[in-house]
């Protein structure tokens, strides 16, 4: 489909390239945007069940939030749910380090997922060994993505299995169906 033709129907193209000058990860934005990035992405899906537009628009998201490995404080983080059939994970682009959320999963595995407009008790489980050369190997296979920008980078990608439990009830800010 051509942006043309994406522009007509409303969708936009899929992004396959991690150098894609379109990507939302190669825009200039101040430190400030930075920043507050989450924020906003955050808010708007707390708003809208789990719905969020701009870059994100149409990308299955989820509000991990994790325990600080040296805080102690709760964090939430904004990352794209990926899967493989039944299995559900998440990853993020790296650069000169891994992500908080990736060292909080390490250090404390219990997590609180909010997907859609349900709030979830979790655990995430960072994968490695064995299971993570396997899994890579899938991931590298089936999402160009993450294999592209695998490509371009020493450091292996933080690779998390998330494991959703009990609700905990509806996403702060949603009306509850009850």
């Amino acid at each position: 489909m051509s942006e043309t033709e994406a522009a007509a129907t409303g969708s936009k193209p899929a992004i396959t390239s991690y150098d894609d000058p379109k990507a939302p990860w190669n825009q200039e934005y101040s430190d400030e945007d930075i920043a507050r990035w989450n924020d906003g992405v955050i808010q708007e899906f707390r708003d809208s069940a789990g719905q969020v537009g701009g870059a994100y628009a149409g990308s299955e998201l989820v509000l991990l939030t994790t325990t600080g490995a040296k805080s102690g404080k709760r964090h939430v983080v904004p990352l794209g749910l990926l899967r493989r059939g039944e299995t559900l994970y998440v990853s993020s682009f790296i650069e000169d380090r891994y992500p908080a959320w990736y060292h909080n999963v390490k250090a404390d595995p219990n997590v609180t997922i909010e997907f859609g407009n349900t709030v979830y008790r979790g655990t995430a489980r960072a994968l490695d060994g064995a299971e993570y050369d396997e899994f890579a190997g899938w991931v590298a296979a089936n999402n160009p993505l993450l294999a592209d920008y695998q490509a371009k980078v020493s450091r292996p990608l933080p690779l998390v299995v998330l494991e959703i439990g009990e609700p905990l009830g509806p996403v702060a800010g949603m009306a509850s169906d009850a």
